[in-house]
């Protein structure tokens, strides 16, 4: 049993104004920054969203089979894909990522065998796209985008989740004030190796 990797790239950045998975982190976008972390976990890597805006990048891509529906119609398409039976899912917009995190969570989903492991960082949040899915949760996944059961936290419910301790924290960016916060911190981070 081996693992794919995806990053969901198809939400509409509303709150940010921008496409988030187009902001520059150092010298690269942050879509390239946690697809190099999710391949480095899984060993291969695709784009699900819509191909047409990330073509220029050198990734795989897949659309979106339900766009509009929010990042559990990405989980699908993704699961549809049937690239594996364990499925790396992680979001866009993640750029406290490790790549460690990424590992042990398929690590654990090998020895678990449970229909999704998430992580569940040391601020209490749990990641529903920060996780990952067995094959065999397609069908509960496309039965709550059918009835409408939008949100991941449900799904997770559904699927009976087992959780992945992490001692560090994920922060999602989803607005201006949180990326120029994180890019603030990040120059900071980088100027004190620069000095040590």
């Amino acid at each position: 049993m081996h693992a794919a990797g995806f990053v969901l790239v198809g939400g509409k950045s509303t709150r940010m104004g921008t496409d988030k998975a187009r902001l520059f982190m150092g010298s690269q976008l942050l879509v390239e920054e946690i697809a190099g972390k999710v391949m480095a976990a899984a060993g291969n890597v695709a784009l699900v969203g819509a191909p047409e805006k990330y073509r220029d990048l050198p990734f795989d891509h897949l659309p979106d089979a339900r766009p509009g529906l929010g990042p559990i119609s990405g989980v699908e398409s993704a699961l549809a894909s049937g690239r594996a039976e364990l499925n790396l899912v992680a979001g866009c917009d993640m750029p406290h990522l490790h790549t460690g995190w990424l590992q042990a969570l398929i690590d654990k989903a090998f020895s678990a065998k449970a229909c999704c492991v998430a992580i569940h960082d040391a601020s209490g949040r749990v990641h529903p796209l920060c996780a990952v899915y067995h094959s065999s949760a397609l069908p509960v996944v496309r039965a709550a985008l059918d009835a409408g059961r939008l949100r991941m936290m449900d799904l997770l419910s559904e699927l009976k989740a087992e959780l992945l301790e992490i001692d560090g924290v994920i922060a999602n960016v989803n607005r201006p004030e949180e990326w120029a916060t994180f890019a603030t911190e990040a120059a900071s981070s980088l100027r004190g190796k620069e000095s040590d």
